[in-house]
């Protein structure tokens, strides 16, 4: 969506640009569960940005460490959190 509004460049496409980072980094996928739903509307947030809520949750269920530089989700006391800068 950020590519579509011309808010960040990924070259030559997007697609391609997502199809050649998941070909280079060993990726996982965390499966979107009844679970995770269910997490999401548990988290005490502020703001209700569901997407910010599904990454929450699901680094709660799938304990894992969230890498973000959204400040909204840096002072996050739900989950393990990293600043990548």
């Amino acid at each position: 969506m950020l590519a579509e509004r011309g808010r960040v460049e990924l070259l030559p496409t997007p697609t391609q640009w997502i199809e050649h980072g998941l070909k280079a980094a060993p990726v996982r996928q965390a499966t979107l569960t009844h679970e995770v739903a269910i997490e999401s509307r548990r988290l005490n947030l502020v703001h209700q940005d569901p997407a910010d809520r599904f990454l929450l949750a699901t680094a709660i269920v799938y304990d894992l460490k969230l890498v973000t530089s959204d400040e909204k989700l840096l002072d996050a006391k739900h989950v393990p959190v990293m600043a990548n800068n």
